[in-house]
């Protein structure tokens, strides 16, 4: 950068005071190819934008939220680092050589168990950007290529919990990433940027491509109304029948929402041993499990007879058994059997079974 362009920047960019928002990416269906292009993994974890401040570290979430309180490791790792220093990444917790997103999620409520569960099962920070250097000069209108050579070389002599990112231009590569990592290590896809892009904070001047499964799922109930369904809640069955919840769908086209509803029937409570048996979900939907945690609200739906098998298109976000971000409707199956789509297993026994 020349001297005129470094004071121009300076006088943009006197200081990134937090929060910052960070730059974002753009989902695409299809991932871009292009001489000027680069590709990251998409980690499976949460970002941060981490301030190496003089008395000490400040860790900040995407919504602008202070984590510092709950990875006393990373704020350990990231205060050996020169002050006036301001990264981009995302904090992951590996097990058995994948990412755990539950293990993440357990630092908020862990309490008192807050530094055992940080020993037992540290966090990483994996970087991707450098928004400050040394000292606090800002250098987000530095290209990438240039940005990730300064970051780089800051990881040379750092803390083994701050790694950074791989990078590579070789689609060879990057179809190994979507092929092979995904089951290996738990990323979601992958990030594109231009190596000579600046950094733009809030901006979606990246793209991201998810990798994705087409699969079938069992509708157990709607938003919205039976004739006129809205969303779709989706179920499997386990090894013993049982049907459970395992997510929900973004909002349905009118005319996914017309084909859908001319197949649905009412819940009708059969009777087993002089008993009747109900439907297997509580209703409303408890907001644990259809993932409103930032608004905690049960969700009013109507319940139907769990007989109509649909094809949906999911990430490789699966956790507890669900998936944690909501899945595209593709299209209703008239002549699929319940019994034909693959069973629900354990954790411990993979995501699904034999189709």
């Amino acid at each position: 950068m020349s001297p005129a362009r470094r004071r121009a920047s300076a006088a943009a960019h006197p200081a990134l005071r937090r929060p910052v928002a960070p730059m974002l990416a753009t989902p695409v269906d299809e991932v871009p190819e292009g001489p000027d292009l680069i590709h990251e993994p998409k980690w499976d974890g949460w970002r941060c934008v981490a301030f190496r401040e003089d008395d000490g570290v400040y860790l900040q979430s995407r919504a602008g939220r202070n984590l510092s309180t709950y990875f006393p490791d990373i704020t350990r790792a990231v205060r050996t680092l020169p002050p006036g220093m301001v990264l981009d990444g995302e904090l992951i917790v590996w097990q058995r050589g994948r990412t755990n997103f539950a293990l993440l999620q357990r630092r908020i409520t862990a309490g008192r168990g807050l530094l055992r569960l940080a020993r037992d099962c540290p966090a990483h920070y994996v970087l991707f950007d450098l928004l400050a250097d040394a000292g606090g000069e800002v250098i987000v209108d530095l290209p990438l290529m240039e940005r990730r050579a300064r970051l780089e070389q800051l990881l040379v002599d750092a803390p083994s919990q701050l790694t950074l990112t791989p990078q590579t231009a070789d689609m060879r590569e990057v179809w190994d990433w979507l092929t092979n990592w995904t089951v290996a290590t738990g990323i979601e896809g992958v990030v594109t940027k231009r190596l000579a892009g600046r950094y733009e904070p809030g901006r979606r001047g990246w793209s991201k491509f998810r990798t994705r499964l087409v699969t079938e799922a069992i509708v157990g109930g709607v938003t919205g109304s039976l004739r006129h369904p809205q969303t779709v809640l989706l179920g499997r069955r386990d090894r013993r029948g049982r049907l459970r919840y395992t997510g929900r769908t973004h909002p349905l086209s009118a005319n996914q929402g017309e084909e859908l509803g001319g197949m649905l029937s009412p819940l009708r409570a059969a009777q087993r041993r002089g008993a009747p048996v109900l439907h297997p979900w509580p209703e409303p939907l408890p907001a644990s499990w259809s993932g409103q945690l930032d608004r905690p609200a049960p969700l009013r739906y109507v319940q139907v007879e769990p007989i109509v098998v649909v094809e949906i298109e999911a990430d490789v976000a699966f956790e507890h058994q669900r998936w944690r971000h909501r899945v595209r409707y593709v299209r209703a199956l008239p002549e699929g059997s319940v019994y034909d789509v693959p069973l629900l297993l354990g954790e411990e026994e993979g995501y699904f079974g034999d189709p």
